[in-house]
């Protein structure tokens, strides 16, 4: 960064409070863990904090949400069924009748050349929907496919320019987006050409395959169609295989140290922070497919933080419960592995807690702890962070954290078809029309199988990441206490990687690049080419990857993106050695794992893994 821009933040970092400068109170509690092989450094006191202050710099309250908990807002009613902004939408176009006429026309004339067979319409390259060639060459579906997407584009421009605000806006986007794709002409048998042709290569047996898939799976916890063949996945052997000991466990996580995969490693260890919603064997697929395995290769000491699976009597487990698993966590890495800084690493909701947690060691003057920071795929100004950012309203924020205080958890089958139903196409109608119309098994894929195997959510951390939502306090130095002291993610002056990926529909890559401006380092970004999970799960070997990279910040992403190198290739080819400079030099590996004060306790992936969510 240059030196203006760390000089504003410096003056930043002296405002502290709110408006008025009054720090607000803090609630009372106690926190009961028991742990085996506990005994790390105290974390900051806290005066018994109960929830973490957030003071809104502003007076105002933002519609927007942070993806993990807009879990009641993608509900079948929101989904489908508009509504306030619906009406203001009405208005809008109700004042301007010459931009409305203009619309209609437009669609009205689209659809003479469709049915007169004069229309030049295709479907959008890549969209697997319409990838059977009937599509484009037979009389009647071609009709069929282009008044679709003659609509669907009449449907899309009138939401785009009725003249809401971007909250409103995208919400109501939510609901078309999901109407348009819940009628295309592929999700019913009588317009799908391929449903056609497989019924009759069959002789209709697709459809008494597919009749007993709908029943399986209207009896699994989720409810959806079935978008993974779990048959060949096996947590422990297929997947989350790396050899290591969990060598430390508490109520809340295990901690688990890897074997080396070297000769000789390097001093600073990396610690792998998954979401709180997520089995964190995301960071060790399959074999070849690990990032643990990765990392290990290139001489690096990975350790990775296994989080519990919580339950109705986890309720109280808040947000400052998680970022005192972080801080120790990172202490007891440092401490076995006898390094004097960690490098941490953490994405999507794990990312804005872990950088919430480091700026607290900073606000303590132990920045020094951290040797970098590695974030991926996490928004923590979320102002107009995408469509589910916009979602969570204040009422219904207020309705969502109701609900699950009285039930005590948000059980991790309801995220997992939240998070199916932000791309219905891939994850709901695709597998609806694989599975019941053409009698398919779904693929077999691992990420796929990780990603539904989901965890809960305690009551106490979901409220409080919904107010995270509301008041945006990571983008206002001092707008959030936690653990005794203000954050101001500019004072995290370690240096920082961030990655995002180009498709991703739930952070967007614009929004994971502002952190760029809030965090006091030197920063390099990554973009991959793919999409969520995807672009943080990324190893090498297909030749098909590529991503850009910058480590100077520009002014606004399109200016970025304009000026980053494209790469062919893995982001994670970039990153492993941007770590290894910053990791000291190496020495001989450890001959066992852990140390006098930390034992092994299980080998890994240690037990938290295999218990499942609650409905």
């Amino acid at each position: 960064m240059d030196a203006p821009t760390q000089k504003s933040r410096a003056s930043r970092a002296t405002h502290v409070s709110g408006t008025n400068g009054a720090e607000p109170k803090l609630r009372a509690k106690t926190r009961s863990s028991k742990s085996d092989n506990d005994g790390a450094p105290p974390v900051q006191a806290r005066s018994g904090a109960v929830r973490p202050e957030i003071t809104d710099p502003t007076g105002q309250v933002q519609n927007v949400g942070l993806d993990q908990l807009l879990t009641e807002a993608a509900s079948a009613e929101s989904r489908f069924v508009p509504g306030a902004e619906f009406l203001k939408a009405a208005g809008g176009l109700a004042l301007r009748p010459r931009l409305l006429a203009g619309q209609t026309a437009t669609v009205a004339a689209d659809l003479a050349r469709v049915i007169a067979g004069r229309s030049g319409r295709t479907p959008p390259k890549g969209d697997s929907r319409f990838r059977d060639p009937a599509w484009t060459q037979s009389w009647l579906f071609r009709r069929i496919c282009q008044g679709y997407l003659s609509i669907s584009d009449y449907a899309r421009a009138l939401a785009d320019e009725s003249g809401l605000d971007w909250a409103d806006h995208e919400r109501l986007r939510l609901v078309v987006d999901n109407l348009i794709d819940a009628l295309a002409p592929t999700n019913f048998p009588l317009t799908n050409p391929t449903v056609w042709k497989t019924t009759i290569d069959r002789g209709g047996e697709n459809f008494v395959t597919g009749a007993r898939a709908a029943v399986r799976d209207a009896r699994s916890p989720i409810k959806l169609p079935a978008s993974v063949d779990p048959t060949p996945f096996e947590v422990g052997k297929t997947m989350a295989a790396s050899p290591g000991a969990v060598v430390r466990r508490d109520d809340r996580f295990e901690l688990i140290q890897y074997e080396p995969r070297t000769e000789q490693v390097h001093k600073v260890p990396v610690l792998l922070i998954p979401p709180m919603i997520s089995k964190f064997y995301v960071v060790d697929l399959s074999p070849g497919k690990s990032m643990v395995e990765f990392l290990g290769d290139h001489g690096l000491q990975p350790f990775a933080l296994s989080w519990a699976n919580p339950t109705r009597d986890d309720a109280g487990w808040n947000l400052e419960d998680y970022l005192e698993s972080i801080v120790e966590a990172i202490e007891t890495t440092r401490e076995i592995a006898g390094a004097d800084a960690v490098h941490v690493v953490a994405f999507c909701a794990g990312g804005i807690a872990t950088t919430t947690a480091v700026a607290h060691l900073a606000a303590l003057g132990h920045i020094d702890r951290v040797a970098s920071l590695s974030l991926m795929v996490t928004v923590l100004d979320v102002r107009r962070g995408g469509p589910i950012l916009s979602i969570a309203s204040p009422d219904i924020a207020k309705a969502a954290k109701a609900k699950i205080k009285r039930k005590g958890y948000l059980a991790g089958t309801e995220l997992a078809r939240t998070f199916a139903w932000l791309r219905p196409n891939d994850m709901v109608w695709n597998n609806f029309v694989n599975n019941y119309y053409l009698g398919n098994k779904p693929p077999a894929l691992d990420l796929l199988f990780w990603n539904l195997d989901s965890m809960n959510m305690p009551a106490g951390l979901h409220a409080d990441l919904v107010d995270l939502a509301l008041a945006n306090p990571l983008a206002n130095p001092g707008a959030l206490r936690v653990l005794g002291t203000p954050i101001d993610l500019a004072q995290i002056t370690c240096d920082a990687y961030i990655a995002a990926g180009e498709t991703d529909h739930l952070t967007p890559w614009p929004s994971c690049y502002r952190s760029i401006e809030m965090l006091g380092g030197k920063t390099r970004f990554a973009l991959s080419t793919s999409g969520h999970i995807a672009a943080v799960i990324h190893p090498p070997g297909n030749p098909k990857s590529a991503y850009r990279i910058g480590d100077e910040s520009c002014p606004t992403p399109e200016e970025w993106l304009r000026s980053a190198q494209v790469h062919k290739g893995t982001w994670w080819q970039d990153w492993a050695p941007w770590l290894a400079e910053r990791a000291g030099e190496k020495a001989k590996a450890p001959d066992r794992l852990g140390n006098s004060r930390y034992t092994p306790l299980d080998p890994a992936p240690g037990t938290y893994v295999f218990k499942q969510s609650h409905g």
